[in-house]
């Protein structure tokens, strides 16, 4: 029975001769369309000897062509963020200044000084090109970047305490997001986890009765996802650093956001800065660059100089190192902060300090498409990426009217669906059956666009 259905499968020269397949002879190579030709055939023989139903001809050829399609279209692709949260994870996490573009643009084409000592004329270190950065801005004796922060603390922690014991409160024995658990993380380094206190409160001399001679550093995360409160307690920086400099060991200081900005002045609670933790005296300070920093996704270390060159040695290193096109970028960015231009250069910190009457101007322009159908409402905008976990700050948002029926929430969703459909596709925020749109997350620029896009769901408004 089923021999009769395999004969009934077209051959691979039947459907190479399709025009819509020959089409893609032009941009793949014939080993190519034949190779997925000759997969979707297979897959419907498959389907058959499972007992489905045999596929016709031209759904063979249509899943050859929509594979083509898809492998021939970049996946990745610009979206407008009008959600109203400022460092979105799942669309990129921060955008980035044009500086920062022109600089990793320039690193990508031919070839460039990235480990190569243009005085001597021998080879160099990919470190210079940030430390100095690094080290102006921060106050620190010397660092480095490697791919992200998650790297950054393992190579710390392998570097620094591999085969010896570390030390963290256990409110502070946190997943930071995506599987990244603070115990697997130390697992992996090598280093022992040493837990102490409890998980609302722990007191210095928790972390002083566990310092033995196995010790070799104490370390702090930074909650940056989430808030404890009610009766909590946690040691002050000070206190650690005070406790490790009696036994000569290092306090690693995770920081996860990392933050150059005073964030109190926009409203926001005070985030811990990098500035802050050096001053202080933490031996290793470890963040994101991708973040409140506003580069490229980057880790980056900071602190004493004999624990980042010990860091910099080790083999580890070089398998977590930061690339030409981000070391660029992230160095541009940092670079903003010393020029005292990040408000008007990194969009992450340009959306965290617009003032609610611009937000408001560009909303009510908005509305201006089809005020019968739109209006400007108070809002929240949220900064996101694990940062500052429950504050906002006032904003003003587009509301797209609904109107009041049991489909509601259905027209929401379709109205969302289109937003998304449209190029480029629009990202917004629904609430309680509405759809919102966040002027402070949508770059000034992308205002023409988010006007087009709002014109193209006026006629299903009004179905």
């Amino acid at each position: 029975m089923n021999e009769e259905k395999f004969r009934q499968l077209p051959g691979v020269d039947k459907v190479l001769s399709n025009k819509k397949v020959g089409y893609y002879l032009n941009i793949f190579t014939q080993d190519v369309v034949v190779d997925i030709i000759r997969k979707n055939i297979n897959d419907a023989r498959k389907r058959i000897e499972a007992g489905g139903k045999p596929l016709s001809d031209d759904d063979i050829i249509e899943g050859v062509v929509s594979y083509l399609q898809s492998i021939n279209t970049p996946s990745i692709k610009p979206v407008i963020n009008a959600t109203g949260i400022i460092i979105h994870t799942n669309l990129g996490r921060a955008p980035m200044s044009q500086e920062a573009i022109l600089a990793m643009e320039l690193a990508s084409r031919g070839f460039n000084n990235i480990e190569f000592n243009l005085d001597t004329g021998v080879r160099g270190s990919r470190h210079v090109h940030i430390e100095k950065i690094l080290c102006q801005l921060s106050g620190a004796e010397a660092g480095l970047a490697v791919n992200n922060n998650a790297g950054g603390v393992m190579l710390s922690l392998t570097a620094l305490a591999k085969r010896k014991e570390v030390i963290v409160s256990r409110g502070e024995a946190v997943e930071i997001g995506g599987g990244f658990r603070v115990p697997d993380v130390m697992r992996q380094s090598g280093a022992r986890l040493v837990e102490v206190g409890t998980t609302n409160c722990t007191y210095i001399a928790d972390y002083e009765n566990a310092i033995t001679d196995k010790t070799a550093a104490l370390l702090r995360v930074h909650p940056s996802n989430f808030r404890l409160q009610g009766f909590t307690h946690r040691v002050e920086l000070r206190e650690m650093i005070e406790v490790a400099k009696k036994h000569n060991i290092p306090v690693i200081d995770d920081l996860g956001s990392g933050c150059f900005m005073d964030t109190a002045q926009y409203g926001l609670q005070p985030e811990p800065t990098v500035q802050d933790s050096i001053a202080a005296g933490v031996g290793v300070v470890c963040f994101s660059g991708d973040k409140l920093v506003g580069g490229p996704q980057a880790g980056i270390i900071l602190g004493n100089r004999d624990y980042i060159e010990a860091i910099k040695k080790h083999p580890l290193a070089r398998a977590l190192r930061i690339d030409k096109t981000r070391l660029a970028g992230i160095a541009t960015t940092l670079a903003h902060y010393l020029k005292g231009e990040a408000l008007q250069k990194i969009p992450v910190w340009a959306m965290i300090s617009m003032p609610v009457d611009i937000i408001n101007v560009r909303a009510e322009d908005w509305m201006g498409i089809a005020p019968e159908m739109f209006k400007v409402v108070d809002g929240e905008s949220m900064v996101g990426g694990g940062s500052l976990p429950g504050d906002t700050i006032p904003t003003r948002l587009l509301e797209i009217k609904l109107t009041s029926n049991r489909k509601e929430k259905n027209k929401a969703t379709l109205i969302s669906k289109k937003l998304r459909e449209h190029s480029p596709p629009v990202i917004v925020r629904i609430e309680k059956d509405s759809v919102f749109l966040d002027p402070r997350t949508v770059m000034p620029e992308e205002d023409i666009l988010v006007r087009k896009a709002l014109l193209g769901i006026v006629d299903i408004l009004r179905q």
